[in-house]
C-alpha cells in the first residue's frame, strides 16, 4: 500500500505512490537496485538524517522532512556517488523523481503531508 504526498502550504501532490520505508531493511534498501523512479513515485525514509547515493544509478530529489512534515532542507537532483548533507532535526527524508520539487515549487518551510 501507498501513500501520497501532497504540499499542503501550496496545495499540490507531489506524488501519488510514495513508499514507506520504515524498517531496517526497506531503509537499508531504498531505491538501491532500480534503474529510475517514476515521476508520480517516491520513497519516505524513516528515521534518518542522511542518505547515500552510492549504487544509484540515477538523481533524485530529497525532502528533509521534520516530524510535523516541514521541508528542512532540499536537494534538487542530488547524484549518484554522493552523500546528502546531514539535517540533524529531520524525522525522514523524501525521495522523489528529480526535478519534482522544483516542478512543485516544493521550498524549505512548507509543509508536506504523507496520507
Amino acid at each position: 500500500e501507498s501513500l501520497r504526498a501532497v504540499n499542503i502550504t501550496k496545495d499540490v501532490e507531489i506524488a501519488a505512490r510514495v513508499e514507506w520505508a520504515g524498517s531496517s531493511e526497506t531503509r537499508r534498501r531504498g531505491l538501491l537496485g532500480r534503474d529510475h523512479i517514476d515521476a508520480d513515485e517516491g520513497m519516505y525514509i524513516v528515521p534518518t538524517q542522511w542518505i547515500h547515493m552510492f549504487g544509484m544509478r540515477f538523481p533524485i530529489d530529497v525532502a528533509f522532512l521534520a516530524s510535523d512534515g516541514r521541508v528542512l532542507f532540499i536537494h534538487h537532483k542530488l547524484r549518484p556517488n554522493r552523500f546528502s548533507r546531514p539535517v540533524w532535526r529531520a524525522e525522514g527524508a523524501l525521495e522523489l523523481a528529480a526535478g519534482t520539487l522544483e516542478a512543485t515549487g516544493t521550498a524549505v518551510g512548507d509543509v508536506i503531508e504523507l496520507k
